[in-house]
């Protein structure tokens, strides 16, 4: 079908370890790509051996800044994934919506945190 992609994690990043926030960002561009063209994104995590959440905040998490929550549950779905690497997708996605629906909040908590950009 022309209006859906299999994206296939170790076939782009050449590796099944997945880990990197780079290698995420790799996704990222690809599934952005193919969601803006307004296809259906299968994500296929068939040969992934180690997963983390650096690695999915940069391939799926940061989708929730350019895309509205329904469209990609319209649009995304993922295969091949492990249970506990689902149960660390979910934590990621709920970050991401937690986030983008209020970035300044967290920028306020950070520098409030981390002191503001004049070392205070």
């Amino acid at each position: 079908m022309d209006n859906e992609v299999v994206i296939n994690i170790v076939e782009i990043i050449d590796d099944g370890i997945c880990v990197t926030d780079g290698d995420g960002q790799k996704i990222y561009s690809v599934i952005e790509n193919a969601l803006s063209d307004g296809k259906k994104v299968i994500i296929s995590f068939d040969g992934v051996i180690d997963l983390t959440s650096a690695f999915l905040n940069n391939a799926i998490g940061q989708l929730y800044g350019n895309f509205d929550e329904a469209y990609i549950r319209s649009k995304l779905s993922v295969i091949n994934m492990d249970k506990n690497d689902r149960i660390i997708l979910k934590m990621v996605v709920d970050r991401a919506k937690r986030f983008f629906d209020d970035p300044d909040h967290y920028i306020r908590v950070a520098k409030e945190v981390l002191g503001d950009d004049n070392g205070n």
